[in-house]
């Protein structure tokens, strides 16, 4: 059926569109919070209104796709993990956004030595590459690649599991501060949440990606069986 190939070869661009939305959002917070620019934390504010709306359209064309074309076996896996990798990625757009706005929120930078105390830094940088691990095996189709998603999460649990302790220490130490701590303990929840999301869409990946190659051996070994037939 060509016009299901061409809507399948479309819908998968515009969910690679919008893994690199989602995908410079994060790395745009990273810059901004680090550098503490508050012009870039607008610019990811303003930018989650393409998140959302390129969102929408997948939404839309997912749900054409399945009633008009009635796709079955790897189309129908590619539909069914495009509506939850929609889902996963926008959701991702909604936790950058709020990043920015508590960017906006600080009034002045923050000092390196909590940045660094409280692993924030570490965090971005470990959900940057997840998000990068996450659209390249999206791309190139390479599962091994999806699955490093998984050990990176950890580290990210590691760190928020963490962050009570440390942020209740430094309340205690700063009281003065603790507008700020709590700010940045929202951030590394978020962070740990972007993290979530992003296994989330490796498993998606996965499941549809291994389903693919599965059929592919399987009619391989039908055509070889009906050669040896004939």
């Amino acid at each position: 059926m060509a016009q299901l190939d061409t809507e399948i070869g479309l819908l998968n661009d515009d969910i690679l569109e919008l893994m690199y939305l989602v995908k410079t959002q994060l790395e745009k917070g990273h810059k901004a919070f680090i550098d503490f620019d508050e012009d870039l934390a607008i610019d990811i504010t303003i930018n989650e209104k393409r998140v959302d709306a390129l969102e929408l359209k997948i939404d839309r064309d997912c749900e054409n796709i399945l009633a008009l074309f009635n796709p079955v076996a790897v189309d129908l896996r590619f539909v069914i993990a495009s509506f939850k990798i929609n889902s996963d990625l926008e959701r991702l757009g909604d936790h950058a956004d709020s990043i920015a706005k508590y960017i906006m929120d600080f009034g002045e930078p923050i000092d390196e030595e909590i940045i660094k105390e409280m692993r924030i830094d570490e965090m971005f940088e470990t959900a940057i590459q997840m998000m990068s691990h996450i659209f390249s095996a999206f791309i190139s189709e390479d599962t091994q690649l999806a699955r490093k998603v998984f050990a990176k999460d950890k580290i990210l649990n590691e760190i928020n599991r963490g962050i009570s302790n440390v942020t209740a220490r430094l309340i205690n130490e700063n009281g003065k501060q603790v507008e700020e701590y709590l700010y940045l303990f929202s951030i590394i929840r978020k962070l740990e949440r972007v993290g979530d999301l992003l296994k989330n869409v490796a498993e998606e990946i996965i499941f549809y990606i291994e389903a693919k190659v599965l059929k592919h051996k399987k009619d391989k070994s039908e055509n070889s069986s009906k050669e040896g037939d004939s």
